[in-house]
């Protein structure tokens, strides 16, 4: 789940890190001339659209005064950026900055830890600092069992060479960040730029906020402090409709979960689950040349309705020539059900099994009645000794033949 910048800077000021005079959102040019009053003076004007690229597409502008900022609210209002309206226009005041930099917290796949990440090379791409200058980069992993001590963000900060006050002051930014981190299920908390300005004081110029999507029921509070809606979704773009329906299909019925649909532009449907698994079978389709229509997940034993309504909602997508329904090992959701389902969802599709499911690898419990459901519709299948690999490869194969 992702937040707009004004949330994330409401969300950073409640643990103190410093934020640029006004900081205040506007939804209309109206608004945007009486935050740049109450700031009285220089002010910059940005789109508030869950997309990068704001500046290069005319999303960022600057005013001297309160009849400039309406005239440029105005037009950053009606500018839609990679499909994005925008929410609002976060209107702040403008100082000469002296120095920027990177500082950011993330979570650490391959370490299974958080780790803290501070740059004296803000204001670019921190992949680019990275890969050109390395020097100018520190990382610090740390653990999410034991407290967090103020001076792991000293060493973080120390390993690009800082020194003395700045030092110090930086290294108290960085530590309010990690806390923020893991005090609400975050997966990214990232300033970027922090900005020193000519008379010494620090600001979070731009910041960004991703929350664990599992983390909505534990940090209702927060979210509720920041004016978001708990049930809203947040991606890179607008959900589409067919993703929408895809959340109704797994909202109306508790039993498992056969949803989290993300569309694509592909041929081949998924229906695909089991933790890690889904991600792991997404891509190993790409891999093998295919062209996914979507990703999904299903598990937890969700019932033959809820499976059957998934399958048709895929097969319903325009471009679909087939599915594929693969799963890891799993324990807790039954191979006959799901089989049933998603065969019940062909039929009503009109479309024949045979034809239409061009793999089905879901090794696991009653694995044997589903496949003798799968044999009587003329299905192809496999066992647990066909790897999930491999199982993306026949699919693969089945839609080029």
């Amino acid at each position: 789940m992702r937040f707009y910048e004004f949330e994330s800077k409401r969300l950073f000021g409640k643990y103190g890190i410093p934020l640029p005079k006004g900081s205040k959102v506007a939804a209309t040019p109206a608004e945007a001339k009486v935050v740049a009053a109450e700031i009285n003076g220089p002010v910059v004007l940005k789109s508030q659209v869950l997309s990068g690229g704001r500046m290069k597409a005319g999303g960022v502008l600057f005013a001297d005064n309160p009849d400039q900022a309406a005239e440029a609210a105005k037009k950053i209002l009606a500018l839609e950026i990679n499909g994005h309206k925008p929410r609002g226009v976060l209107v702040e005041a403008r100082a000469p900055i002296a120095q920027e930099y990177y500082v950011g917290v993330t979570w650490d796949g391959v370490a299974r830890m958080p780790v803290m990440i501070f740059s004296d090379m803000g204001g670019i791409d921190i992949e680019e600092v990275a890969e050109k200058h390395p020097g100018h980069i520190s990382k610090r992993h740390f653990s999410t069992l034991m407290p967090f001590s103020d001076f792991m963000a000293k060493e973080l900060v120390a390993g690009v060479g800082l020194s003395g006050d700045h030092l110090n002051r930086l290294s108290r930014l960085a530590a309010s960040l990690a806390r923020i981190f893991q005090a609400h299920g975050l997966t990214l908390a990232e300033i970027n730029p922090l900005a020193r300005l000519d008379d010494g004081t620090f600001f979070c110029l731009d910041g960004h906020v991703d929350m664990e999507d599992d983390a909505r029921d534990t940090q209702k509070g927060i979210l509720k402090d920041l004016g978001i809606d708990p049930e809203e979704k947040r991606q890179a773009r607008p959900p589409t409709s067919f993703e929408i329906k895809g959340a109704q299909v797994d909202a109306a019925d508790p039993r498992g979960v056969a949803g989290n649909v993300v569309e694509f532009d592909g041929d081949l449907g998924l229906v695909i689950g089991a933790g890690g698994g889904s991600l792991t079978l997404f891509d190993a389709i790409r891999k093998h040349g295919g062209k996914p229509a979507n990703y999904c997940e299903i598990g937890g034993n969700p019932s033959v309705s809820k499976t059957c309504e998934l399958t048709k909602l895929i097969l319903s997508k325009p471009g679909v020539k087939k599915i594929a329904v693969m799963m890891n090992v799993v324990s807790n959701t039954r191979v006959d059900i799901v089989a049933r389902g998603v065969i019940k969802g062909v039929i009503e599709s009109g479309q024949k099994p045979s034809e239409k499911i061009a793999i089905f690898r879901i090794p696991g419990s009653w694995e044997q009645e589903g496949f003798k459901i799968l044999e009587h519709y003329g299905v192809e299948y496999c066992d647990r000794t066909v790897s999930m690999f491999e199982a993306a490869g026949r699919a693969v194969a089945k839609m080029k033949a």
